[in-house]
Parts: structure tokens; C-alpha cells; sequence
């Protein structure tokens, strides 16, 4: 019999794939109050935490910060914030994923990618909640008067946005999942590095002001293009920046192609160490 590729073995296993998605999202929900409200306050939480210190404490007028002439900054901040989340969560999900599934790996037979995979379902869902959270604060700031809704077929690229990101998040989780199934120390990296990349990042505050030099090492890193692309087709109404964003969606392709190759050549290991 053929051997299937691990492509045809996650598609031949979406159920269960949609299964542990559903799962992590029950598990995260269970005896919450609040419920899927969780997934709105933390971004709405962070970017009034960075209006309250940008334009209240520091006074940085908010031209500086968003490189945009009438973008109100607490927009231009949870546009950032919003995938940054889904970026932080998906990865934070997936670095320990085939540690707490251990018992499955040594009982049954399936491609252990779903477990990676599903952690950055899960995120996925939070996310798509976040951007309705994101599309109301965006329309409350349209009636004030604060901000003009530019439509554009700029907003079809959206998906294509949403794609790369995952396509990149999906390499990652593969990664990290290997690598914190041999080595624990990546899951304690990525928690000490998360709160600092996303200040190397244009998260909460643009990149315009910077030279062209520290603007090409800025744009080295996927998320900025990947974050650009989501404000400049929201708040600008105008398509992504081509050259920055081929690089990144090619980075997520490789990223994603090394990672599933490596991941899968090393998968028989998984249930002795993880």
C-alpha cells in the first residue's frame, strides 16, 4: 500500500483535527464566567494599558506612533494587538503540546501534527472573535467622527493576510513543539521572549519614523510586514506593501515546509521523550 503524505494524513484526520481544537477550547472556557469574552478583554486590556502610558503619561503625540495623519492611536494600537494575540496564544498553545498529550501519542495511530495544528485552531477562534471586537471599536470611532471608514478592495486582501500569518504559525508551532518534546528550555525561552519580541515589533507603535536601514532590519522579522499588512488594508484602505509582504509570506512558507519536514522525520521519537 502507498504511503500517504502528511498533507493527505492531516486532511484523511481533519475530525479528529477539529476535535482537539473544539477540546482546547472547551478546556480553556470550563467554569468561566465570562466564556468566550476572554478572548476580547486581554487585547482591549493591553492596548489601554499602551494609550494610558504613549498618550497620557509620555504625551507622544499620536502621528508619531501611528505614522497615520488621522488614525486614532487606540485604534492603530488594538489593530496590532489583535494578531499579535493570536501570534502569542497559537505559539504559548503549541510550544507544550506533546507533552500534555503524551498518553494519546503512545496509544493510537495518527499523525501527530494535529496537536500543534489544533493550538493554533484554538488561537484562530479567539482571533476571530478579537476582530469583531476590533470591527466594533472601529465603527464606534466612525459615528464620533474620529475616523473615516475607507473602503476599499484593499479589505479582499484580508484573508490572504489571515493565511500568511497562520501558514507562519503553523511552521512555528511545528518547531517549537519538537524542539520542547527534546528540550523544555524552548518552552521557558519562548515565555521570556514573548513580552520582549513584541517590542521589536510594530505592535503598539509604527516603524515609518525609523531609517532605512533599521527599517529593513525591523521588516527581517515576518510579524512586522505580517502587522503592517493588517493596518495598512484597515485603517488605510490601501493594498499591503508588496516587497515586504512577498518576503514574509515566502519566510512563512519555508517556515512552514522546514518545520513539517523536520517535525515529521522526527515524530517517531515523540511518545519515548515527550
Amino acid at each position: 500500500m502507498k504511503a500517504r503524505s502528511p498533507i493527505h494524513e492531516i486532511v484523511a484526520y481533519r475530525e479528529l483535527l477539529w476535535m482537539l481544537v473544539w477540546r482546547d477550547i472547551r478546556v480553556r472556557y470550563k467554569h468561566s464566567l465570562l466564556g468566550a469574552a476572554w478572548a476580547i478583554i486581554p487585547p482591549l486590556a493591553t492596548t489601554l494599558v499602551f494609550v494610558a502610558v504613549f498618550c497620557h503619561a509620555l504625551k507622544v503625540p499620536a502621528r508619531a506612533l501611528t505614522g497615520y495623519e488621522q488614525v486614532p492611536y487606540p485604534l492603530f494600537a488594538l489593530a496590532g494587538v489583535v494578531p499579535w494575540t493570536y501570534f502569542a496564544a497559537a505559539l504559548s498553545g503549541a510550544v507544550g503540546c506533546l507533552v500534555v498529550n503524551r498518553p494519546l501519542l503512545t496509544k493510537i495511530r495518527f499523525p501527530r501534527e494535529v496537536f500543534p495544528f489544533a493550538a493554533v485552531g484554538s488561537a484562530m477562534v479567539d482571533f476571530c472573535v478579537a476582530a469583531i471586537a476590533f470591527a466594533g471599536v472601529a465603527g464606534w470611532y466612525a459615528w464620533r467622527g474620529e475616523w473615516v471608514i475607507q473602503p476599499s478592495w484593499a479589505l479582499a486582501f484580508l484573508p490572504l493576510i489571515v493565511l500568511v500569518q497562520t501558514t507562519l504559525l503553523a511552521g512555528l508551532a511545528l518547531l517549537l513543539a519538537m524542539g520542547n518534546a527534546f528540550y523544555r528550555d524552548i518552552g521557558f525561552i519562548l515565555r521570556s521572549m514573548l513580552p520582549l519580541l513584541m517590542f521589536v515589533t510594530n505592535v503598539v507603535y509604527d516603524f515609518s519614523g525609523l531609517g532605512p536601514r533599521w527599517r529593513v532590519i525591523a521588516n527581517l522579522n515576518p510579524l512586522t510586514p505580517i502587522i503592517a499588512a493588517y493596518r495598512q488594508c484597515l485603517l488605510a484602505g490601501r493594498f499591503p506593501d508588496a516587497l515586504t509582504f512577498s518576503y514574509a509570506a515566502g519566510v512563512a512558507l519555508l517556515t512552514l515546509v522546514v518545520g513539517w519536514a523536520w517535525y515529521h522525520r522526527a515524530e517517531h521519537a515523540f511518545a519515548e521523550i515527550a
